[in-house]
């Protein structure tokens, strides 16, 4: 069967064949129909730093049929999908054509959900949907003000916006290509779209004029120093991202001053039972024509050519592989 392996730390991941001995173990064996492209697959398949061990099958979502298995959880034929729990990172993940997995974390694809469109989700939207579950457990509610979304235009921006927007939310969009996809982030539900080179440049003062009741942030940083810096009293920020790095030049005084919070997102190792309540969230609330206008399908053989790209920010909302 086809698969892309790294095999080695400083080396770009490669398109091969593979045995199914090569696929590890795990107590379900599933035929792979879907897979995604996220961020992290872009560092695993360019070589920096994701893969924590080789040779290793990358992918960190798998979405198809159960073809075997011995969890009493599931049979033969159940539609599955899988985010996270170290796939593409420390075990074999889903850029192959069968996949062994643990049914610890594995979750049905609800009947609403076509498989393609679980893997639009994928661990982008099932950390955007943990972060709004988030921002509500904090207690944010429609009404307190703007929620601010940065690297909006990415696969976790764009489905955070979409549901916090269904939600009733004033989402302030902000993405480095804010000319290029205001149209797109307001027609997900943003009401307004600001360029990042506001948020993102270092050196601002720890406490800045109050605007944020809450936000999503995925760049991290300096940017993300802004945006507390920028919260309102008591706002609540969600970090799931550190694509401008993984630093945080802050200081103490927005969690004291203005009693702000900072909450993380982790979709790695998330509990079943948080991942069965965010693909619930996902199933009820998120606009799935929106997601299909959102989302982009590629083939298996072109999965290595887009890693580079999700990287630079070349890559608008969700891309699905086609993995049959």
């Amino acid at each position: 069967m086809r698969a892309i392996i790294s095999r080695n730390k400083n080396l770009p991941a490669e398109l091969t064949q593979v045995d199914e001995h090569d696929l590890g173990g795990g107590d379900v064996l599933i035929d792979v129909t879907h897979s995604s492209l996220n961020y992290k697959d872009g560092m695993a398949l360019t070589g920096r730093g994701i893969v924590r061990r080789w040779p290793l099958i990358l992918g960190i979502d798998v979405t198809g049929v159960v073809a075997e298995s011995s969890s009493p959880r599931f049979s033969p034929g159940d539609r599955v999908t899988l985010n996270g729990s170290g796939l593409g990172e420390l075990r074999n993940g889903g850029y192959a054509q069968r996949a062994r997995v643990s049914s610890e974390f594995l979750i049905y694809v609800p009947e609403a959900i076509s498989l393609s469109q679980a893997a639009a989700i994928g661990t982008a939207g099932f950390t955007a949907a943990i972060a709004v579950l988030a921002l509500e457990r904090e207690g944010v509610e429609p009404g307190d003000g703007e929620i601010l979304v940065t690297g909006a235009a990415g696969g976790v921006g764009s489905i955070a916006i979409s549901l916090l927007a269904r939600r009733g939310y004033a989402v302030v969009a902000s993405s480095g290509r804010a000319v290029d996809q205001g149209e797109f982030l307001r027609s997900l539900g943003a009401h307004d779209v600001i360029d990042r080179t506001d948020l993102a440049a270092p050196g601002g003062p720890p406490v800045q004029p109050e605007r944020w009741s809450g936000a999503i942030d995925s760049i991290g940083s300096h940017t993300l120093a802004n945006v507390l810096a920028q919260s309102r009293y008591e706002g609540v920020v969600v970090a799931n991202g550190m694509a401008q790095g993984i630093d945080l030049p802050t200081s103490v005084l927005p969690f004291i001053l203005r009693a702000v919070t900072l909450v993380g997102a982790n979709s790695v190792d998330a509990s079943l039972e948080l991942r069965r309540r965010a693909w619930t969230v996902l199933a009820d609330e998120l606009d799935l024509d929106v997601l299909d206008r959102l989302t982009t399908t590629i083939g298996l053989e072109e999965v290595i050519g887009h890693g580079g790209a999700i990287l630079h920010g070349a890559v608008r909302g969700r891309t699905v592989v086609n993995v049959v």
